[in-house]
Formats: C-alpha cells, structure tokens, sequence
C-alpha cells in the first residue's frame, strides 16, 4: 500500500500544471486511499471510543483475501458484545446468546468511516493536510476536513503513511473542541492474526441471522414523498425514502436518508397512536444527535451526526404536503 500512495501523490504532483486544483486533488486522494485501505488491510489492535465523559474500548481484527472480507469487534466494557461480519452477513453475540446485529446503515464504523463515493465531499468541506504525528507507534499524516457552513461539524484524521489506514479520528465543534473520538491504542497492521469465522454449524435459524440488506426492510417507495423538508443544510442530498417497520411496532414509518457524503441525517415519521409514550425533546451520544417533536398526529424523529442546531432546524421544518395544500 505504501508504494501505491507514493506513486498516486507523485504522479498527481507531476501533472499539477494539468488540473485546476492540484492541492485539492491530491487531498481528495488521500481520502481515497483511507477508504480503501480500510476494506483490503489486514490488521487487528485495539481502540478506545471517547464520547462526553464516556471511554470505551473494542478489541478489533480484520482480515481481506480472495475469500473477502471478514470482520471481528469485541467490546471490553460494559456487558459483553461481539459482533462478527463477513462479507455483507453480520452476527451480533450478545454474551452468551446469539441473535441478529442491527447497525444504522448511514453510520459506519471506525476504522471504516468514509463512504466509498468521495466525489462531492469538496463542495461541503474544505480538506487540508496537517501535522505529520505518531499514533500507537505509527508515522500518521493528519487531515483535516472544516465545513463551509455551521451546520455541521469538523473532522480531523489520523492516517497512518504506509498502509493508509486510519488509525484516529475526531469530530470537532466549531470552537475545536472534542466532540467524539476514535483512537488506536494497540496496532498490528498486516497481521496474521485472522477473525473467528462466523460460526454457522450449531446455531439455529430462528437466534442466528445474517443482518437483513435494507431493500427487504422495504414496504414501499414512495414516487413523490408526502413530506416536505424545508431545513435540510445545503449540500445533503436524499439518498433514499422507505416505508418500514420500526423494531417493536406495529404500524409502518416513513424514513427518509440525506447525507452530505461524509455524514448522514435521518428523519422518522410515524404516527402518534404507534408510539404514544415516545419521549420527546433532545438527546445525544457523543456526534449523535437525537431530536423528536409533535408534528400535528404525527411524531417527527431527527437522527444525525450534526449540531443539535441542524437537528432542531429540520425538525422544525418537516411539514406534510396534504396539510400545507389545505
């Protein structure tokens, strides 16, 4: 890998005459490189995630060859979760028993934090090289990506220079502060070291499931949304609009996904007789922001990781198109 982002940037360096923008596209591959390498490096380590006065730690070992890709995350804190992917199918081992892993599916996990798609990630952040810095024993580059709005946060990564591989990232509020974080404490970067294979053999089909992919979670789709949303920040554009049941209800709601290709804001819509003692008001874990209201006979859940500002303003502006025709 380290001979791979050697030739890009010199390659890229060599033809800045050619291209508008040299700076930004070698930034852009950067980015590139870490998206990749998070898929096709093997390592295993150990990370700590900060959040408020929260500090948890996962053990984690991920290995790619031609057989694909296979992932194993044992937390350490806290009771006892171990979540085991390969390929697409995921399991979640709850301490002793086995059942089903739900994962939101516009939140990644570290060390794979960056969508594969990059190529409007300059129109929402100004990126740029930083420090040169060391992280658990390895030679980092740091980037930096500053929003060009108030409505979302900042990022700043870590990658270490050989492999590509993100070894910390932090998302930062408007006055630099640490809002949440991931950092590697332990690192073996291409480790012999291989995940459990997903045992299959002995677990029955009704407590051992691979996660369902979203299309069979769809009820329908809807042509032209019956909801409007005025208050979406400039840049996020939808990426998809479902009909679907949410866990422990009965009646069906309608969700809507916008993302500005780095973060991704969801909005929930169901009726109120669904989820009579829903709590309402803000709520947060670390990036995460929560925000539920009333909206007429409907409850309005904002999910994102912005502001609490950018949650409560497309909250405020979800409103139904039968209503605003009358």
């Amino acid at each position: 890998m380290k001979s791979k982002i050697i030739v890009v940037l010199a390659l890229l360096g060599s033809t800045a005459l050619a291209v508008a923008n040299p700076v930004q596209q070698i930034h852009m591959e950067w980015l590139n490189i870490i998206a990749l390498a998070a898929h096709q490096t093997n390592y295993s380590g150990t990370f700590v995630h900060q959040y408020g006065n929260r500090l948890e730690t996962s053990n984690i070992s991920h290995i790619f060859d031609q057989g694909g890709e296979r992932t194993k995350l044992v937390n350490q804190d806290g009771s006892k979760c171990e979540v085991t992917s390969n390929n697409s199918a995921e399991w979640c081992y709850p301490g002793d028993k086995v059942g089903q892993a739900e994962q939101a599916h516009d939140r990644k996990a570290f060390p794979v934090l960056l969508p594969e798609q990059l190529s409007t990630l300059g129109e929402n952040y100004q990126i740029h090289t930083g420090e040169t810095a060391r992280i658990a024993g390895f030679d980092t580059q740091v980037l930096e990506l500053r929003p060009r709005d108030s409505l979302r946060y900042a990022h700043k990564m870590w990658v270490h220079i050989d492999s590509g591989l993100l070894l910390k990232a932090a998302v930062l509020s408007d006055r630099q502060e640490v809002v949440e974080q991931y950092t590697f404490i332990q690192l073996k970067v291409n480790s012999s070291t291989k995940p459990t294979k997903t045992p299959l053999s002995g677990i029955s089909k009704t407590t051992a499931q691979p996660k369902l992919p979203l299309a069979q979670k769809i009820v329908a789709v809807a042509d032209e949304s019956a909801w409007k949303v005025d208050g979406i920040p400039a840049g996020f554009k939808k990426i998809a609009e479902i009909h679907r049941f949410m866990r422990g209800k009965k009646n069906v709601a309608t969700q809507m996904v916008f993302s500005d290709g780095l973060v991704g804001i969801s909005i929930f819509i169901e009726t109120r007789s669904s989820n009579p003692d829903s709590a309402l008001g803000l709520s947060s874990q670390g990036a995460i922001h929560i925000y539920s209201k009333l909206n007429s006979d409907y409850l309005v859940t904002v999910v994102g990781e912005v502001p609490p500002s950018t949650v409560l303003q497309v909250a405020n502006s979800v409103r139904n198109r039968g209503l605003l025709s009358n």
